[in-house]
């Protein structure tokens, strides 16, 4: 497989360093790229009167029949070649004649390799962006059908105040709507040309950067910079970054998912496609899916190291150690995606079990707050409402019992202030329904987010 350089040299490349120089291995990910760039640079070319309409027809046909030849598997990418872009000119060479020595006219590898890496996470934006929504969608599913289905909110990890599950799924649903912000703000920012920035100075060839940029797509023209262009990967930190978000809000629903899927939860059971069992325990159901996402957001977490601590250190234009801004990368996207897709079918197939959701709330003593504002209500200052619920909860602690099993007795005992209707204002649905100030669980004001997400979702299909 032929080198695009070598003129300069009168010894082979030491066959060790030349495996340790290749990046065959994890560009060829980027071969569909890789040729539209051509493409889009051959057309260019033509168009400008640098190369010839027939070597340009020639070199395009070339390129097209190869992406198809590869996706169809009749063309396989060889090991032997250092890189996907001098394997695709290797081909095309060896089909179309001296016309595909033309291709590489105007243009360097430092601008070919920025390009093909931005086309490649900008589609990876795009599927890891259509990947949430699809999640979104069942997750506002699950809120439609359970806006009184009441469960407690947590704080420390100990049953705080009830709320409902629409409303705890709601608070990921919030947290997917930022990542998806942060997906569009990369793609925007990221959308310019660097394909005609050359090595590292642009070129002597009279290149129409603004016709290529256009027929890639990218709306924001051509860079500005020809030095920056060959050496920014601010995109693929930008990403790496933001799929780290994403894994850390998948990591925390899936820590959930995992408590709620206990014996001493229960709040939950997963469906069997999405659980294993145990080797030598027969009674285990395993919530396996929630935990390898859970685990595999440190290997994401590793590639946004990875990439920082690359680009750190390096002066400007280009330099070999950019190579490196790819394998773990890539390996982040597919891990996201994977992990996306495979989240999604368990929370699609997830059974919820709603009364034991309410009788953990209704045990917790979720409902101690409102006891408390019962009685300010009433005329008791808060620090004494505050301390005589404490002690009827030690008692209830002690009974083994919740605050509504207290007798009206029992309440007294502690405060005279306390008549029949402390049941009713205790409620589960009482204490969650007159919480009504934008943002709470009540059924009103979760109504009024669920629109919201519907048009939202709408909104993004467009």
């Amino acid at each position: 497989m032929a080198n695009l350089w070598g003129g300069r040299f009168t010894e082979a490349t030491d066959a060790s360093a030349y495996r340790f120089n290749q990046s065959i291995s994890f560009d060829r990910k980027m071969y569909a790229e890789d040729i539209s760039g051509s493409v889009a640079h051959a057309e260019m070319l033509g168009r400008q009167g640098i190369i010839s309409k027939a070597d340009k027809e020639k070199i395009v046909s070339g390129l097209k029949e190869i992406k198809d030849d590869i996706d169809a598997g009749r063309l396989i990418i060889s090991d032997d070649a250092e890189d996907i872009h001098s394997f695709i000119e290797s081909v095309l060479t060896d089909r179309i004649g001296d016309a595909g020595k033309k291709l590489h006219t105007g243009r360097s590898r430092n601008d070919q390799v920025a390009l093909d890496i931005k086309l490649y996470t900008r589609s990876r934006i795009s599927e890891t962006d259509r990947l949430i929504d699809d999640l979104q969608r069942v997750l506002l599913t699950i809120m439609e059908a359970n806006t009184a289905t009441y469960m407690p909110g947590f704080t420390h990890l100990q049953k705080a105040q009830p709320v409902t599950l629409a409303h705890h799924i709601g608070a990921y649903f919030e947290m997917f709507i930022r990542d998806r912000q942060r997906l569009a703000d990369i793609y925007e920012r990221m959308n310019t040309c660097p394909l005609g920035a050359g090595a590292l100075a642009g070129t002597t060839y009279d290149l129409d950067r603004e016709y290529t940029a256009s027929l890639l797509g990218f709306e924001g023209g051509p860079t500005r910079n020809s030095m920056d262009s060959v050496s920014d990967r601010d995109h693929i930190i930008e990403f790496m970054s933001a799929l780290s978000i994403i894994m850390m809000h998948l990591s925390r629903f899936s820590e959930e998912i995992i408590l709620w899927n206990s014996n001493e939860y229960r709040f939950v059971e997963i469906d069997d496609r999405y659980s294993t069992g145990s080797s030598i325990m027969p009674q285990k159901k395993n919530p396996d899916i929630a935990e390898l996402v859970r685990g595999k957001t440190g290997r994401v977490y590793g590639a946004l190291m990875s990439i920082l601590t690359t680009m750190k250190g390096i002066p400007l234009a280009y330099n070999k150690d950019m190579q490196e801004d790819k394998e773990m990368a890539f390996d982040a996207m597919d891990t996201v995606k994977d992990c996306l897709r495979e989240f999604t079918g368990m929370m699609s197939t997830i059974s919820f079990r709603n009364e034991v959701m309410e009788e953990s709330a209704r045990k917790g003593f979720t409902n101690a707050t409102d006891a408390a504002d019962y009685l300010v209500k009433k005329g008791v200052a808060f620090r004494d409402a505050h301390s005589i619920v404490g002690r009827l909860v030690l008692k209830c602690v002690a009974e083994d019992k919740a605050l509504d099993d207290l007798s009206l007795t029992d309440f007294k005992a502690e405060s005279e202030v306390f008549e029949e209707d402390i049941y009713g204002a205790i409620s589960m649905k009482t204490c969650v329904e007159k919480r009504l100030t934008k943002g709470a669980p009540g059924e009103e004001r979760m109504l009024e987010a669920i629109r919201y997400y519907r048009v939202y979702l709408e909104d993004m299909s467009k």
